[in-house]
């Protein structure tokens, strides 16, 4: 792996932190497919070819934001149960990709991976074997946490509401009409049951990731 730069501020008044910081700005309004190189210089009212002095193109500009997400991320700690921990860490994974949605189809595609990014897979991996996990099933249950909170926090970002008020609003005024009780009827009774009781979809997550660990705990405990 290369060795990552880290130039100290010039007379611009840039640094590689600023560089950063104003890339993750423009990614969380925009989308990180609306980066470029030539805007985020604009936006930093600096040349276009003083950013190189920072990074060398922009996947290594995306390697330097991915790294900056990772740490944004709760390290499992080492001293309380390994459900706990692994239970705090994907809580804290869903709250920061919530807030930097472009970086999920990122965290798992970076072949330069910083130091905050290898500080958080070295803790995950020594909170799960320091478990009694084996090498092996702890490789499973770090792909099966990573595929729930990457998969719930993908469809999370897509819904087209963001409370459960505003999801009942949506179901009483724009999903029942379509789907009238004659033809489809569990559906029309799952929905208006729902819409009734007050259903809150964030609840989704952690009722999946309890199943998740609890299913890996009980594999644990069998060896």
């Amino acid at each position: 792996m290369a060795q990552r730069r880290t130039p100290a501020p010039d007379g611009t008044g840039l640094s590689i932190q600023r560089v950063v910081a104003e890339a993750l700005r423009i990614a969380d309004r925009d989308g990180v497919e609306r980066l470029s190189m030539r805007g985020l210089a604009a936006a930093l009212d600096a040349g276009a070819m003083s950013l190189y002095h920072y990074v060398a193109n922009k996947e290594e500009l995306l390697d330097a934001m991915i790294d900056v997400v990772f740490d944004e991320i709760e390290l499992p700690s080492l001293d309380v149960p390994w459900t706990a921990a692994m239970r705090a860490e994907a809580v804290s994974a869903r709250e920061v990709l919530a807030r930097h949605p472009w970086a999920i189809s990122l965290m798992e595609s970076r072949t330069s991976p910083g130091p905050a990014n290898l500080r958080h897979r070295e803790a995950v991996t020594a909170c799960l074997r320091r478990a009694g996990f084996s090498i092996e099933m702890a490789t499973h249950a770090n792909w099966l946490l990573n595929s729930h909170v990457y998969g719930y926090a993908l469809q999370e970002a897509n819904l087209p509401f963001e409370t459960a008020e505003e999801l009942a609003d949506m179901t009483e005024d724009v999903y029942l009409p379509q789907i009238p009780a004659d033809r489809y009827p569990y559906l029309h009774e799952s929905g208006a049951h729902l819409m009734a009781t007050g259903y809150d979809p964030s609840q989704e997550f952690l009722f999946g990731l309890d199943l998740v660990i609890n299913a890996l705990e009980a594999l644990r405990s069998r060896g």
